[in-house]
């Protein structure tokens, strides 16, 4: 009979993507304020959407993370 074991190279990279999604979720909002704060520069729009597209990408690596890290403990 085969214990379970956790792997250890799908954690870390899960780990990995998750770490990723914590500095996209505090660069999205940080970059959101200052676009708003910031209306009559040129940059604003060109801002305001990295920012947007860095809130979409910590959801994404956020579940990509954490499914990543289930598939490292459960899967075989």
């Amino acid at each position: 009979m085969e214990t379970k074991r956790t792997n250890k190279d799908v954690l870390v990279n899960g780990l990995k993507k998750m770490g990723l999604s914590l500095l996209l979720m505090f660069l999205g909002p940080t970059l959101i304020y200052i676009a708003f704060s910031n209306q009559e520069k040129p940059l604003y729009i060109p801002i305001l959407i990295v920012a947007i597209l860095a809130c979409i990408g910590a959801v994404y690596f956020g579940f990509r993370g954490i499914k990543t890290i289930m598939d490292s403990m459960f899967k075989k």
